[in-house]
């Protein structure tokens, strides 16, 4: 066994984690640029964890503008060794009621224009993502809910668009017609780096709205939105809380073998490196590269 630092990225409504004992910042740079917060770490129930605002304190940042690599890196230099996000999300179900927190399963990427590997030219590498979520960690979520009382759903297709906009009800048919159960928009590429990083992944989406897809709903609408998400941020701080205990201080390996994906992912030859690729991928394929 080895020690586990729980990582947590927090999404809307979700900007700090005030339990945390012993609570530091840490401004970490990475060769990606910066991230979207400085992190912080601290302990819960003695468990270190490291948490992360993907929007920036007040909200400040986009889907679109979040520095997805640049998150991802520094998690990841900070020792984090398992990685969890709590996002608000649109529901394609209507047993998916507002407050309902799916715990993801799988996603279809519809973004477009964001930087989505760590690899590229000099250094190539092609990782799975036919599993995306790490089912022990998940495992662990859905026990949390169970526990705490929350209304849940272990499994759902995440479909993560661009934004900043809420879909057209033309695209919202669409996307229930491909049977997507939840809707976001910072989903992806973070899932996808995150194997990338070796490390192992959970998403629990927080329903916050029906998307636009219902006859006799109206649009969607922030201030509905914002009441639903004071609601689900006291749950989320419940649950984050009642996981990190539950996972503990010691950890074994995925039982997807995440922690190693690169053995199987990288296809170009050693000898044909691109140093400065191997530079910046120092955090992120650190155990690869000095094998």
């Amino acid at each position: 066994m080895t020690k586990r630092v729980v990582g947590f990225i927090g999404g809307s409504g979700v900007y700090s984690m005030d339990a945390l004992e012993g609570a530091e910042r840490l401004s970490i740079e990475t060769p990606w640029g910066k991230p979207s917060d400085a992190l912080t770490r601290g302990r819960l129930g003695g468990v270190e964890v490291v948490f992360l605002a993907r929007h920036g304190a007040g909200h400040k940042l986009p889907p679109s503008h979040v520095n997805y690599r640049a998150n991802i890196d520094a998690l990841k230099r900070a020792g984090v060794t398992d990685l969890i996000s709590v996002s608000a999300c649109g529901s394609f179900r209507e047993d998916l009621s507002p407050g309902t927190f799916v715990i993801v399963d799988q996603f279809i990427d519809r973004t477009s224009a964001r930087e989505k590997s760590f690899f590229g030219p000099g250094f190539v590498a092609h990782v799975s993502m036919a599993y995306p979520i790490c089912p022990a960690l998940a495992d662990a979520l859905e026990a949390s809910c169970v526990s705490l009382d929350i209304k849940h759903a272990n499994g759902g297709t995440y479909i993560a668009i661009d934004g900043p906009q809420f879909s057209s009800r033309a695209e919202s048919l669409l996307y229930k017609s491909w049977g997507c159960d939840v809707i976001g928009m910072t989903g992806m590429p973070e899932a996808k780096l995150a194997r990338e990083a070796e490390l192992p992944y959970a998403s629990v989406g927080m329903v916050t709205d029906y998307d636009c897809w219902r006859e006799n709903d109206g649009p969607v609408e922030v201030g509905l939105i914002l009441e639903t998400l004071k609601r689900n941020t006291a749950n989320a701080a419940r649950m984050v809380a009642d996981v990190a205990q539950r996972l503990g201080p010691a950890r074994t390996l995925s039982p997807l073998g995440i922690e190693t994906v690169l053995d199987m992912a990288v296809i170009t030859p050693k000898a044909a490196w691109d140093k400065t690729m191997i530079d910046k991928l120092d955090a992120v394929a650190g155990r690869f590269l000095r094998r």
